[in-house]
């Protein structure tokens, strides 16, 4: 393990205001590659905010299906190269030999006009079913799960440039949340989190900061979670992979006004009802 970086840095810049133009500092989010790298080979290299990275590559691993039960790795070692920041991932022998074939499957023979049909696949490939999920909320707890979820963004609070998800349980709140330069990064820097707390995804709701790709969906589902909350739009393919997911998708949250754009009997519209 390397000493941390820092993901804030303070910067100086000119502000122009109606009442002048001054010199001042100002707090800025660092944004840094972030390679993961299983067995020794570089999988996927992301552009992230240097913090939570244990819960970044657990969360990361979990969501994009290279492991089924935080179990199967045997250990995560961080490396700072100056350049950037080396994960580097070590899966049990079986899971290392599923991830091994995956790789051989989706590198496809050069030059061949169908190499990267398996990958499309892989971009596009079907979630996990959530539609069995009893969990309800009520219109009071979307309003608050943005609200709170406000209250614990300290990078936000320094910078203004960050995104950040967190999960939502009725009655206590957001128990976890997490922050990151790239919305993706900061929902899978929560899905390592729970993970890693041992929190059952389908006792409660995924809230982010940022519109809903197809991408947030999957990655929804993969932490277990029926239901997503999001203070922006989401995207026309996000709509389609959350109903057939059976998933609960709820955008455009502005104080008590909300959008539900899939499944919709699990937001009442009265006093909530909270069944895990």
């Amino acid at each position: 393990m390397t000493a941390r970086r820092k993901a804030t840095t303070q910067i100086s810049r000119l502000a122009h205001r109606a009442s002048g133009t001054a010199a001042a500092n100002r707090m800025v989010p660092e944004e840094t590659p972030v390679a993961f790298s299983f067995a020794g080979t570089t999988h996927a290299v992301m552009m992230a905010s240097p913090a939570d990275l244990e819960d970044f590559a657990l969360g990361f691993s979990l969501t994009e299906g290279i492991i089924a039960d935080p179990r199967e790795i045997e250990a995560i070692e961080v490396e700072d190269l100056g350049a950037g920041i080396d994960i580097q991932i070590r899966l049990k022998d079986q899971a290392n030999t599923r991830f091994q074939a995956r790789r051989r499957r989706l590198a496809g023979p050069v030059g061949c006009g169908l190499c990267g049909i398996e990958s499309i696949e892989e971009a596009i490939r079907s979630v996990d079913a959530v539609g069995k999920s009893k969990l309800t909320l009520g219109a009071d707890d979307v309003a608050s799960a943005v609200r709170l979820l406000s209250k614990v963004q300290p990078l936000h609070a320094e910078t203004g440039a960050v995104h950040a998800a967190g999960f939502y349980v009725a009655g206590k709140g957001i128990v976890m949340a997490r922050e990151d330069v790239g919305r993706h990064n900061a929902l899978d820097k929560l899905a390592g989190a729970l993970a890693k707390a041992g929190i059952d995804g389908s006792t409660g709701a995924v809230v982010v900061t940022s519109r809903v790709s197809v991408e947030m969906v999957q990655k929804t589902a993969a932490i277990g979670a029926a239901i997503i909350m999001a203070v922006s739009a989401p995207t026309a393919l996000a709509i389609r992979t959350a109903e057939a997911a059976g998933m609960t998708l709820v955008a455009l949250v502005r104080g008590d006004d909300f959008d539900i754009f899939t499944h919709p009997d699990r937001v009442a519209s009265g006093v909530a009802k909270h069944v895990a």
